[in-house]
């Protein structure tokens, strides 16, 4: 038996690669690209570590060729939901007893597989499933997944390595247990590596899970499954179960054993999930932990005194990487009317040389929308601004779904602070800048934190120290991550821990300890090693507390 203690210090970040024409990387990564487009993946359910066939199943199809079908997929029943959630509480006996340097061996195999021998299937998969390009790919399914893991272990042993302390006479410390339950994981289409980490997160620290895949994310997050298993992680300890989100959740939601549900999505569905568990609070063993990330309306504020190249790059990939498909993503500007002009020139330059297209084409900075309902949803809005008084479309605005969800980078200009597409989240590659006068910056910094219900990122443009102090000040609870003179997406694992609070979910930091925190349940030890033989205290020895009156 080893009994020595171990301590996992604190990882590098992963090295992002470069996908430059003619490096090994590129010339893997078209191999794969080619291989998978000639696939049509059969994905089961993963239920206690065997793989289910319901026969009732959907397809999943690349988003810029929504006619190419990648894979077929079997949808969970309730019968199927309920064997998840009886493998999980199967595997919790066992798993909650295994050393955590056991547990944290096996997530670390996971990251080392992503990032060297299965790096390219992870990129190609989320590419071609989920319509991104091959930066975008790289910086998330293949560096932030193993970022996740890597720093998740490090936080682990910092976690289980601290304790209380124990006065002469007592030893005093903390156990660390997993919850009482099973962990229902319900993860979104946009990020890999988030789909990874709301399983693997409370799996290290000894839960068991069920996990709702999106069902258009689902080839790359059945490759994590199976890269799971590859790298040991036990039957029963991640349950995969796509299906139809309300037919699982109603299920699992009313499940006595039921621990805690760690999500990423939207606001609408986290606050049915908030109101299912808050109903159903009679039945559960225990009080469930919620930890949920949903929903921004992220800010670009520029000051009179900001540069003018910085500000219009940084509006062009913070609103239209990925096609605005961050929950980080910059949806609304607040320029000053000295600056709007030399802005509005530069980025039309920028945007006029974005190419859109293939993700397979490693020109285009612009890919498809996820799925036909979100292109619906984004070109309505579009439809608003273009039929308001209130509004113009600056640049872009036209949108093509016949072979792929394609919608033009879109600028919309207003002279509404609280138009529509100021407020409500769109989730697509849409920016609404609102032009101030340059002596109005307070007031309209007040003006950023009241106009949304959305606190998730936001970033502040400016040459003045002063300026940005007061944004600070007026700004703390508009954003849970706050950027000075960056844009407002592209949070690092370990460097800036990601999440929002309002409306944008519980502000739990995925990539710190903090996040970690909510999947543990502790239990404080004491041992006494010469306990008391008389009840009574020494004052009490004196005589007069033994006179008869």
């Amino acid at each position: 038996m080893n009994n020595a203690q171990f301590y996992y210090a604190r990882p590098k970040n992963e090295p992002v690669l470069s996908y430059t024409k003619n490096t090994p990387e590129r010339r893997e990564l078209e191999a794969e690209l080619e291989r998978q487009s000639n696939l049509v993946v059969d994905i089961p359910l993963i239920i206690g570590g065997k793989e289910v066939r319901t026969g009732d199943t959907g397809k999943v199809v690349m988003p810029h060729n929504h006619q190419h079908v990648l894979a077929t997929y079997h949808k969970a029943g309730e019968k199927e939901v309920r064997m998840a959630i009886d493998a999980a509480m199967e595997a919790h006996r066992q798993w909650a007893e295994v050393s955590w340097v056991e547990r944290v061996s096996i997530t670390l195999k996971v990251a080392e597989l992503i990032a060297t021998k299965y790096r390219s299937l992870m990129n190609a998969a989320t590419m071609l499933g989920q319509g991104k390009n091959a930066y975008q790919a790289e910086i998330e399914a293949a560096c932030e997944t193993t970022d996740f893991i890597r720093f998740n272990a490090h936080y682990v042993s910092d976690i289980y390595n601290d304790q209380p302390h124990s006065e002469r006479g007592n030893l005093n410390r903390v156990e660390y247990r997993p919850l009482e339950g099973f962990v229902f994981a319900v993860s979104p289409f946009n990020f890999t590596a988030i789909a990874s980490n709301l399983s693997l997160a409370p799996a290290v620290l000894g839960n068991t899970v069920v996990w709702k895949p999106a069902t258009t994310a689902l080839l790359s997050n059945y490759y994590l499954m199976k890269i799971f298993k590859e790298a040991g992680l036990p039957d029963g300890v991640i349950n995969f179960i796509p299906g139809r989100g309300s037919l699982i959740g109603d299920i699992v939601l009313s499940d006595e054993n039921l621990g805690g549900v760690h999500f990423t999505g939207s606001d609408t569905t986290f606050n049915q999930i908030w109101k299912t568990v808050g109903n159903n609070l009679g039945k559960y063993r225990s009080y469930p932990r919620i930890v949920g990330e949903t929903g921004g309306k992220d800010f670009v504020f520029v000051h009179p005194s900001a540069t003018v190249d910085e500000v219009a790059t940084a509006l062009v990939r913070g609103a239209f990487e990925y096609q605005g498909q961050k929950c980080s993503a910059a949806s609304r500007a607040y320029i000053p009317k000295s600056l709007w002009e030399p802005i509005k020139k530069q980025m039309g330059e920028n945007m006029a040389i974005i190419k859109k297209g293939d993700v397979r084409n490693f020109c285009n900075f612009v890919n498809a929308v996820i799925d036909e309902k979100a292109y619906d949803k984004i070109m309505d809005y579009i439809r608003q601004a273009k039929d308001s008084g209130d509004a113009e479309i600056v640049f872009g605005g036209e949108g093509d779904k016949s072979l792929g969800y394609f919608i033009d980078p879109t600028v919309i200009l207003t002279s509404d602070p609280h138009f529509v597409t100021m407020e409500e989240e769109i989730f697509g590659p849409v920016l609404t800048i609102y032009v101030y006068e340059d002596e109005d910056f307070e007031k309209t910094l007040h003006l950023c934190n009241e106009t949304s219900p959305y606190a998730l990122t936001g970033a502040i443009f400016s040459k003045d120290r002063y300026a940005m102090v007061k944004a600070c000040q007026i700004l703390r609870y508009a954003a849970g991550n706050f950027y000075m003179n960056d844009k407002p997406t592209g949070a690092v694992v370990g460097q800036q821990p990601f999440g929002g609070s309002r409306m944008s979910g519980t502000n739990d930091k995925a990539g710190s300890y903090l996040n970690l925190l909510r999947w543990i349940n502790p239990r404080t030890v004491k041992e006494t090693f010469n306990p008391p033989t008389d009840f009574r205290y020494p004052f009490m020895h004196e005589e007069i507390c033994y006179q008869v009156k």
